[in-house]
Formats: structure tokens, sequence, C-alpha cells
């Protein structure tokens, strides 16, 4: 494991919720970097809405994004059983679980997922989330990812409830809402350039931060930008 990338993604957790922050990208950066350093083949994050519902606010991928969708569509699978009991819930080989999740088993076999972690983002007896990792294969896992990547999940929960506590205010709520309203626009403009360029979406997205990082925009921005034609955007439009 790189330590180095380790030492940088907790500091890059613990210090990225300053003013006019990007939670969609903060919370990208958390999955990119469990699927990069621990081993997951894939990772994702449910966060819960000011109403508590659950949404999907980040994904690695376009697979995980969709399996974390059916699990809320059907209300069913270790994600959601982890937000609600606020416990880890592991599994080594989903297949033995088939029928505590019938239907979420079989699209995780479908989608080329044999085991899964999901951790909770809680701090006491605040749950706020989940972090999803998955593996293409069956378990055993790696004795250090889980409690790594748990820990990874409580630096970006406490980062989360200190910028609320800070404000004194409904601040993460709003954040949350706000996150679900750009996550509508960056998917609408993931598509329009992944028609434009002919490209899959994950090739859309990659493309989409990679310009607004280069050009020290907020995603949501460029993409609102991108699908309403306002500006030139020289290199993406192209």
């Amino acid at each position: 494991m790189n330590q180095r990338l380790l030492a940088k993604t907790f500091v890059e957790l613990a210090d990225n919720l300053v003013a006019d922050f990007d939670l969609i990208d903060f919370l990208r950066l958390l999955t990119d970097r469990c699927v990069g350093m621990l081993g997951a083949s894939a990772a994702g994050v449910l966060l819960a809405d000011r109403d508590g519902e659950l949404r999907v606010m980040a994904a690695s991928d376009e697979q995980v994004r969709l399996l974390e969708l059916f699990q809320l569509q059907n209300d069913e699978g270790p994600c959601l059983d982890c937000f609600r009991t606020g416990a880890p819930v592991i599994v080594a080989n989903l297949s033995g679980e088939a029928d505590r999740w019938p239907r979420f088993v079989a699209a995780a076999h479908r989608g080329g997922f044999g085991s899964v972690q999901a951790l909770p983002m809680r701090l006491r007896d605040e749950v706020v989330g989940a972090l999803n990792l998955f593996h293409a294969t069956p378990g055993p896992f790696d004795p250090d990812a889980t409690p790594l990547a748990q820990a990874l999940a409580d630096v970006a929960t406490i980062s989360l409830l200190q910028q609320r506590t800070a404000h004194r205010s409904t601040v993460l709520n709003e954040q949350l809402q706000s996150a679900l309203n750009s996550r509508v626009l960056i998917e609408q403009a993931k598509g329009k350039l992944a028609e434009r360029r002919g490209i899959d979406m994950e090739q859309a997205f990659t493309t989409l931060r990679g310009y607004a990082r280069a050009h020290n925009r907020r995603l949501s921005d460029l993409a609102r930008a991108f699908i309403d034609d306002s500006e030139a955007l020289p290199g993406l439009r192209s």
C-alpha cells in the first residue's frame, strides 16, 4: 500500500470542507481512493438527505452506481442494513446471502461482484450514510483493508459533521440537497458528452472532472455551462 498516498488522502478528507467546496468531488475522492489503495473493485457512498432518505452521492464507476440505486429501489442490501443498524456489514461471499437479499445478490452477480464491505459513516449515535466497497471475487478480505476503509469513512464523516456544527445551522442538509441538484446536472452533462464523443459514461465523467480541475472550476458549474451552451469551453466541446 502506498503510505504516502494514504497519508495524503487523510489530509484531503479532513481539510476539504471549506467554503464553496464541491461535495460530489469530495465523496468521489473517497470512493476512488478506496479502489486505488484498498483493493476494492468499486466503491460507492450513500448519504441521507434532509428527510433521512438515502441517496447515491458518489460511485467509482457506473456499474456500482446502478447497483447502489438498485438497492434503494428494492429496499434491500448490505448497504441499507449498514445504515439502518449503524454497524459494518461484511460479506465475504454474496452467494451465501441469497436468502437474505435475493434481488440484491442476483443484481450484484450480474454486475460482476462477489463480495462487499458496507461501512457506516457515523459519529457516536449519528449515522449520515454508508461507504460501500465491492469486490469482483469472494473473500477473504485483506485484514488491514476494512479498518482502513472504516477510518477513511470516519474522517469523512467527522468533516461533514464539523462543517455543520461550525455553521450552527442546517449546512450539511443544504449541502446534500445542493449536491443532489448538482448530481442531476452532472449526469445530464455526462450523457451529452458521451453521445457527442461516442464514449461511455465513466469516460465522460473523467473528462468533465479533469477539465474542471484543470480550469479550477466547480464540477457542477462546468456541467451547467456545458449543458446550456453558455460558454465556449475550448477543448471540451470539440
